[in-house]
């Protein structure tokens, strides 16, 4: 699996940048934050200088940091050792940006009966820049893959069914603009980054109502989805389905699994339409937004 570094600005001390925005910067929250990110699922538990380094302030800083989410509750030191974890509350965080309840309630017995013999995971994504966040999935498979996937998530909309999904329903100036919020890295040798090619995909998909990432963030791992759109077409986020790429071939795939997922999707958009919508329209891209570990989709 493609794992990109967490790239943070530089919280130092030495000077920086002249930045329009820096004034409104309250650098002492941007620091706390970065400490935070130190953290990732390979890295769960982290001594104090590994926290300094990674977050890219000299240990007192940290310490200082470290100790303040302690006593907060966002942090908690590891019995018997001089490490460091993240504790469960940070998760309210997250939970309150994506608790969709709503759609991942209605979501989840659709995403129940999608998995099985022919499909070895399905999942609910939603656009957040350029970026798809995962809100719900259920798994039964590929994880030999390499695949590493749960609520909270991100994979690049570009290379990802999901994001293809919902892009594809957005006016073209939105598209583009998504399309440019970061540069498009070939995360396999199948991946699409030129952008009138992924255009055209857009197009592609909106005629068809489906898109197709045929291992294009994983090697290996065929991925279908379609979009979940409200009473007016809007996309308020897409629902896939993903399979190891040796079981069958990409045409025998497309045949078999698109159609359930086609009548999922449509069953899940008529609940949302039926509960008014849950899901929030997708934001713009946000320039320089942070890139974490990238997922499978």
């Amino acid at each position: 699996m493609v794992q990109t570094k967490v790239r943070y600005p530089n919280f130092g001390d030495e000077p920086q940048p002249a930045d329009p925005a820096e004034k409104n910067l309250v650098r002492s929250l941007a620091k706390g934050f970065a400490v935070l990110h130190a953290f990732t699922a390979e890295r769960d538990e982290l001594t104090l200088a590994e926290v300094a380094r990674a977050a890219g302030v000299d240990n007192a800083t940290a310490f200082r940091f470290l100790n303040t989410l302690v006593m907060l509750g966002y942090v908690a030191r590891v019995p018997g050792t001089r490490r460091f974890r993240l504790t469960l509350r940070c998760l309210d965080l997250g939970f309150n940006a994506i608790a969709r309840a709503d759609l991942r309630m209605q979501a989840r017995p659709i995403l129940r009966d999608l998995v099985g013999e022919l499909n070895e995971a399905a999942s609910i994504g939603v656009l957040d820049g350029a970026d798809v966040v995962y809100i719900e999935r259920i798994q039964a498979g590929i994880a030999r893959l390499g695949v590493d996937v749960r609520i909270g998530s991100r994979v690049p909309v570009y290379s990802s069914a999901i994001g293809r999904a919902i892009l594809a329903y957005l006016p073209r100036e939105t598209q583009i603009a998504v399309l440019e919020a970061r540069p498009r890295e070939k995360l396999t040798e199948a991946t699409v980054t030129d952008r009138d090619a992924l255009l055209a995909l857009l197009d592609r998909v909106r005629a068809d109502g489906i898109a197709f990432s045929d291992q294009e963030t994983v090697p290996g791992l065929r991925v279908l989805a379609c979009p979940l759109r409200d009473a007016d077409g809007v996309p308020l986020g897409g629902i896939s389905v993903a399979a190891p790429a040796l079981r069958m071939s990409a045409e025998d795939y497309l045949r078999r699994a698109g159609p359930p997922l086609i009548a999922a999707a449509r069953a899940l958009s008529r609940g949302l339409e039926a509960a008014g919508g849950t899901a929030a329209p997708p934001r713009p891209p946000i320039a320089n937004t942070p890139r974490t570990r990238r997922p499978s989709p």
